[in-house]
């Protein structure tokens, strides 16, 4: 297959997952469980996961899957050729809570680099596509990020880790963040989030985070324009691309100095200083 035959393929079972999703949320029968201690995580999640996997294995036999539920072994990452990136629900908490902001994300990478990738929507109905060096798409249309060139007027997205003893130092940066931006959102996906600064809806996205929350909407929203990085240097053998650690997604207009705020922010800085 072609580039354009496989993003096809991976459009369809992402689609059909949702279809599960939306069906198991209208029946509401599904049990949940925690994994790590505070991480939710529901059948409906496994069962994505088989779905997808047994779908990729069909038509790709062979090609290794990196995915949330079934193959979360992250050492793949540091091998080369073909890798799957899989986040079978990406916002588990807004799919059990019936909230809107609940994705399917499917990237397919080479040798550490994303070559496509998928986020659908199931309760939106949208469904945002990218082959890399051809740009971003939303339901067959063309997407572009913002062209903000100030944080005063930049709406900014971001996350926090089911773990409370880590958020501390992430409300330090909330609080530079939201002294200087317009605001501050956090819809809880990580999928969506890097989709929205790729159509404009968000003018910026930061936050650290598994390969499978991020994998197809870093590319998405490179694609559609938007400068993609890290507030710090990854670690060798690691491929950037899938490195999910103090990411940071913007117009880029406004990634160095939004990148420097949350630098200060880290190294204890006040707000406003």
């Amino acid at each position: 297959m072609d580039h354009h035959q496989r993003l096809e393929q991976m459009m369809r079972i992402a689609r059909q997952a949702g279809d599960k999703i939306v069906q198991a949320r209208r029946q509401q029968n599904f049990s949940h469980q925690y994994k790590g201690g505070d991480e939710l995580v529901t059948e409906v999640d496994v069962a994505v996961d088989r779905l997808i996997a047994n779908e990729l294995e069909a038509l790709f036999p062979g090609e290794p899957r990196l995915t949330e539920e079934l193959s979360p072994d992250r050492s793949q990452l540091e091998q080369c050729g073909a890798l799957w990136v899989v986040d079978p629900i990406d916002g588990t908490v807004n799919f059990a809570y019936g909230q809107v902001h609940v994705a399917v994300s499917i990237a397919w990478a080479m040798d550490g680099e994303v070559q496509l990738g998928v986020v659908h929507a199931p309760f939106l109905n949208e469904t945002f596509t990218a082959i890399r060096g051809e740009g971003a798409h939303v339901n067959g249309g063309a997407i572009a990020c913002s062209q903000v060139d100030t944080l005063e007027r930049s709406l900014v997205g971001t996350g926090f880790p089911y773990s409370r003893d880590k958020r501390t130092p992430l409300v330090r940066r909330l609080d530079h963040v939201v002294h200087v931006c317009r605001d501050i959102r956090r819809n809880g996906s990580a999928a969506l989030d890097l989709c929205h600064v790729g159509c404009g809806r968000l003018d910026a996205y930061y936050e650290s985070v598994s390969p499978w929350d991020f994998a197809a909407g870093l590319l998405i929203a490179r694609e559609a324009g938007a400068r993609t990085g890290h507030l710090y240097d990854c670690p060798a053998g690691l491929p950037a691309e899938l490195y999910g650690e103090n990411l940071l997604v913007s117009a880029p207009a406004i990634h160095g100095d939004l990148a420097r705020l949350l630098r200060h922010a880290d190294a204890g800085g006040q707000p406003g200083e």
